[in-house]
């Protein structure tokens, strides 16, 4: 599975931003997909996810409200609808995913999801 995430830009601080992730490759029919970031020095965090089966949701505390993690209309996307950006959402984002269908308390660690895109840049300016 191969996966590529697009959308990152400069923004400011109030403004929105969509990243997109596209799967290809062998598709799995019970999976999750989630969006990850990472800012200079910081480590790996976890910032939302999609189970594909059911689109139950999940969310970070910080994004929680601001941000919205979608399928989209092509097939094997999922979408990061950010709203409400502040400079601290500035990081490399990146997509992944999982043909395991974990229970919720294993989505919110980086080692479950086994591909991973490339990341894309958000910075977010004050």
């Amino acid at each position: 599975v191969q996966l590529q995430a697009s959308g990152g830009g400069l923004v400011q601080a109030g403004g929105s931003l969509r990243l997109s992730c596209a799967a290809s490759g062998h598709t799995f029919s019970s999976r999750i997909m989630g969006w990850f970031r990472q800012a200079p020095g910081k480590e790996r965090e976890f910032v939302a996810a999609i189970r594909w089966s059911g689109g139950g949701t999940y969310y970070a505390d910080s994004v929680k409200g601001r941000f919205t993690i979608s399928r989209g209309n092509a097939k094997n996307t999922v979408l990061l609808q950010m709203n409400s950006l502040k400079p601290e959402d500035t990081a490399v984002y990146y997509c992944a995913a999982t043909p395991t269908n974990y229970a919720v308390s294993y989505l919110y660690t980086d080692t479950v999801y086994i591909y991973w895109g490339k990341g894309t840049q958000v910075t977010v300016s004050s």
